[in-house]
């Protein structure tokens, strides 16, 4: 499947900048998509759907200014349990937001209004069961988060789940997990996806909203240095397990949440000197690729190091196995 004609202008490389949450912002965005590759945003990185608006207000001027940049899109957290998707989903329509991200739910009457003004939806998918009825509700698109993704992620293998997934679906696919360089990308289309979705690789730039000290753990930090668990959210996801420690919690000790609940993201970011550690905000999440990482560079100067890397793979593929034709 190509990807959609709407989001081929300015693409200078197949990677979406996964949304993260008090992660993402305009700055990101902004400097992703005039780069060369689609930035996006969780509209619940905004405290109030006004706040939204005038996010989306400061992305769309900055990129009517630029040359020629990639498209952007949105992530809408479409579960019952999200006071704010109907109105955030209208803020969208009203800037015409190309791509929108649904998670946490495949809804039709979500992909219907999308499609009305003529924008394209992708939705987050960590099994084949998923991605079934997410196809079914009409999605264009299915993230596969497979295991080693950042956040909450699947456990199943990519060579797996994208093989089962594109039996049956042939829209666009995009596969998230463990990718962080130009070499990952290439691997990821050479398996058969549409593009690389990457999460971590961005959190440590400079225009991502989180601390010093988150970047200087992503950098320091290994494979086995993430841990996979249900405990922070309810929901398995992968999480460094430093920050845990750092948090005042203990990661062999951890207790699951009852069920899903996003009523409490509208507080307040900063935390007060006597309030405790809350875990969505204090614990952070980062993939198995951190290994990868090495430094925090301007978002710009990254993307273009994984153009280099993405063609030199490919040129170094194409060499090589030449001798099998």
């Amino acid at each position: 499947m190509p990807i959609p004609s709407s989001l081929q202008q300015g693409l200078r490389l197949p990677v979406v900048a996964a949304p993260m949450f008090l992660t993402s912002g305009p700055a990101l965005v902004t400097a992703c998509s005039q780069a060369g590759i689609i930035g996006t945003f969780p509209a619940l990185n905004q405290r109030s759907t006004e706040g939204f608006r005038e996010w989306l207000r400061e992305i769309t001027t900055a990129l009517a200014a630029s040359p020629n940049p990639a498209a952007y899109g949105v992530n809408l957290i479409v579960h019952k349990t999200n006071p704010r998707v109907a109105a955030d989903l209208e803020v969208c329509a009203e800037f015409k937001v190309p791509l929108i991200i649904t998670s946490l739910g495949a809804a039709k009457d979500v992909v219907e209004r999308v499609h009305a003004y003529g924008g394209v939806v992708f939705h987050d998918v960590t099994t084949a069961k998923h991605a079934r009825k997410a196809a079914e509700a009409g999605v264009d698109g299915l993230i596969l988060v497979s295991a080693g993704a950042g956040g909450h992620a699947g456990a199943i293998n990519p060579f797996a789940l994208l093989h089962e997934v594109r039996s049956f679906f042939q829209g666009t696919i995009l596969l998230a997990g463990a990718l962080s360089t130009g070499s990952d990308v290439a691997a990821a289309r050479m398996m058969g996806a549409d593009f690389a979705y990457m999460g971590t690789r961005f959190i440590a730039t400079q225009e991502s909203y989180v601390s010093a000290r988150y970047k200087e753990m992503l950098v320091e930090a290994g494979a086995s240095d993430i841990l996979y668990t249900p405990a922070i959210s309810s929901i398995p996801a992968n999480f460094l397990r430093q920050s845990i420690v750092e948090a005042g919690l203990d990661p062999e000790k951890l207790v699951a949440p009852p069920g899903i609940d996003l009523t409490h993201i509208t507080e307040p970011y900063k935390k007060g000197p006597e309030e405790k550690a809350k875990a969505w905000r204090d614990v952070w999440s980062a993939g198995q690729g951190v290994g990868a990482i090495g430094d925090t560079p301007p978002a710009a100067e990254l993307i273009e190091r994984l153009i280099s890397e993405y063609r030199a793979a490919r040129a170094s593929f194409q060499r090589d196995d030449a001798r099998f034709e």
